[in-house]
This record gives C-alpha cells, sequence and structure tokens, in this order.
C-alpha cells in the first residue's frame, strides 16, 4: 500500500520513515502545486505550491496506516503553518495525502484526536487532501542521509 506525507524538509522524513519496520520503500519527492515534473529549484521558490513529500510504500500486514500516522505526528510539528523549524515556505507545509477514503477517514479521526488532546497548545494546521501526482525529487536527494552518512 501507499501513502504520502508532508512534513517539511524530506530529507529527515524520508529517513525515518525508511527505518519503520513493515516499511518496503521511500521516495521523496513533490506534490499539490501546479506546475508538472517541478525540480527542486523551481519548488524553493514558493511559488509552485507544492510540497516536499515523502511517498512510502508499506506493507498493512506489518504495520497499520495509523501507526504511520503516529510517525508522522511525533516527528514534527502540525502547529506551525507553512513552516517546520528555520524551514518556511509553502513547501515545507503538514500534509497528509490520502490515496482512498479509508486513509482520508483514519486521517481525519487521528487529526481530530491530536487537536483535541493536550500535546499542543495551537490548532493542528495539517492539510488533508486527496493525493494529486507525486513528483520524485531529483536523484541526490534520495535517501540523503543514508548517503551522506547522517
Amino acid at each position: 500500500m501507499k501513502a504520502t506525507f508532508g512534513a517539511g524538509c524530506f530529507w529527515h522524513v524520508e529517513d525515518l520513515l525508511s527505518k519503520t519496520k513493515g516499511v518496503t520503500s521511500t521516495k521523496v519527492g513533490y506534490i499539490g502545486g501546479q506546475l508538472s515534473d517541478p525540480t527542486y529549484e523551481e519548488v524553493c521558490t514558493d511559488k509552485t505550491g507544492h510540497a516536499e513529500a515523502v511517498e512510502v510504500e508499506y506493507n498493512p500486514d506489518e504495520i497499520s496506516f495509523e501507526k504511520l500516522l503516529d510517525v508522522f505526528w511525533n516527528n514534527h510539528n502540525p502547529t506551525t503553518l507553512n513552516r517546520q523549524g528555520p524551514d518556511v515556505g509553502i513547501q515545507y507545509r503538514s500534509a497528509i495525502f490520502y490515496h482512498d477514503d479509508e486513509q482520508k477517514e483514519v486521517a481525519e479521526k487521528s487529526k481530530q484526536a491530536l487537536d483535541e488532546s493536550t500535546q499542543y497548545n495551537a490548532p493542528v494546521v495539517t492539510q488533508i487532501i486527496a493525493a494529486p501526482i507525486f513528483y520524485p525529487a531529483e536523484e541526490y536527494h534520495q535517501k540523503y542521509f543514508k548517503k551522506h552518512g547522517l
């Protein structure tokens, strides 16, 4: 099965998800913008509307979508609009790009539960939207942390 998440810079999120039991592959790229097949430089202009994202292939017999959401929620700040740490721009937004109605429902319930919890003092701003075309990032971005020993 497939899941796609935007949680700031895709390098860190990809590294975490790639090490998660039940995840069979990860790919970083761009999703949710107006330009076909954007480049990193184009996305960084903050004018294409794309998010940096990680597309995950996973085995639902080993990990549930709910567990993937736990990794997603616990490894970025879902209350900051278009920002993660020092990274600012629409490409760094928090987003869940669902691939079917079940993922949409699970994501919405998960977001509501997080919003109602006392974990954050601000509302969760994570977008939950149908997954449009995912454009893989350039090869030098794939498995970036692993390639650079980080």
